[in-house]
């Protein structure tokens, strides 16, 4: 081809009407090449096993890509407990997994009355011993760890008949009966090793708790009320935490406190029970739940009662100050509209009520706080008028 030629076509293509037909043709070819990728990147989020597809029992979690830099296969590390256990390597996610680290509402709900019986040992205007408060918080992962792994040991048979359980590490067999009872092993060990750290009276008592983690798990099997030993062995800091701080209880404040505890649980393990009410009818396994059926809210309303009516006397007799009563009547009003609103056939909903009693314990804790701080206020108000009378 001439030079003339390539010019004359050179000038054809530049000319308008060429461009305006040759446009639409290049466009809608880039468009559906982008189309394409974009259809080839969700196919491969939707993978099953896909680091982009993880969910648990309740709730989904997507790991989104950095698509701005085309980091297509890149898994980004989330600070949610679910995406500490997603980031985890392969082999230890079962693990991770039998000791619920990627859902820590049980661990809060057991680590919460250590912390109330912390705070209520604390002395007049101070805060509570912090070096207490991160012992029983390591404590309290561990042995919430150590009972899950204690409680999918005695039920991996009861679990593969449920719905909501039959992934779980053990019934699944991700994890044997063996593994599950070395990784038991080493939870307790590390438990240990935390206790040993307390004066000889908690050492002496938390020892004595272990009995009610180890059997708790068999109760569903013989008595309606298995979330009243589970009371008993969840609320076991309530106990332990004014012991660790004083070096002995004081019953007048530890054993209210207690009983509240207990009666906090039969509320709050009630409503999570009747997410499996029918299953449990299915495989034998007996609840509060199926003790209670449409009487629930009556009996969560005595039980809520008796929780106030522990905590009152318990603020008595630790001298605690208006802040402590003002969170008590906020607990009340929580605990009122979470019963009166529970819709107890409908699982999501109970879920979403069971876990709100994390607030419910924390703002238990800020009002024992500040009432123990509103001592102080108090004392030096008292020796104000006392150094003003002299005068």
């Amino acid at each position: 081809m001439t030079a003339e030629m390539m010019c004359t076509r050179l000038l054809t293509l530049l000319k308008p009407h060429a461009v305006k037909r040759n446009l639409p043709q290049i466009c809608s070819a880039r468009f559906s090449s982008l189309r394409r990728q974009h259809e080839n990147i969700i196919t491969a989020f939707r993978q099953p096993g896909s680091c982009f597809n993880k969910s648990d029992d309740h709730e989904q979690t997507i790991w989104s890509p950095s698509l701005a830099g085309h980091n297509y296969g890149r898994r980004f590390f989330s600070f949610t407990p679910a995406g500490i256990v997603n980031a985890a390597p392969a082999s230890v996610q079962p693990y991770l997994r039998l000791m619920r680290l990627d859902k820590p509402i049980g661990t809060w709900l057991l680590y919460l009355p250590c912390t109330w019986s912390i705070g209520l040992a604390a002395d007049p205007g101070c805060l509570p011993d912090l070096r207490m408060l991160a012992l029983f918080g390591v404590g309290a992962l561990l042995m919430r760890g150590a009972g899950c792994t204690i409680n999918d040991m005695w039920d991996k048979d009861f679990d593969r008949k449920v719905s909501r359980t039959a992934s779980r590490p053990i019934a699944s067999g991700e994890i044997t009966q063996f593994r599950a009872l070395v990784f038991l092993g080493g939870q307790l060990s590390l438990a240990l090793g935390v206790l040993l750290c307390l004066n000889y009276y908690s050492i002496a008592l938390g020892a004595a708790s272990l009995s009610l983690v180890v059997t708790y798990p068999l109760m569903k099997r013989i008595t309606y009320w298995p979330q009243f030993v589970l009371g008993l062995t969840f609320n076991w800091g309530a106990l332990l935490g004014w012991s660790a701080v004083k070096g002995s209880c004081d019953w007048s404040v530890c054993l209210p406190l207690y009983v509240s505890g207990v009666m906090w649980t039969l509320i709050y393990d009630t409503i999570y029970a009747h997410q499996d009410k029918d299953d449990d009818l299915k495989v034998g396994v007996k609840s509060t739940a199926l003790r209670f059926l449409e009487n629930t809210k009556l009996w969560l309303s005595g039980f809520t009662g008796a929780m106030l009516s522990g905590l009152v006397l318990a603020g008595v007799n630790a001298d605690q100050t208006l802040p402590y009563y003002c969170a008590v009547s906020a607990v009340a009003i929580h605990l009122a509209h979470q019963i009166y609103a529970v819709d107890i056939n409908r699982p999501e909903d109970c879920w979403k009520k069971f876990a709100s009693n994390r607030n419910l314990g924390l703002l238990l804790l800020l009002g024992i706080v500040t009432g123990g701080l509103w001592k102080k206020r108090n004392d030096d108000q008292y020796e104000t008028q006392l150094n003003s009378i002299s005068n």
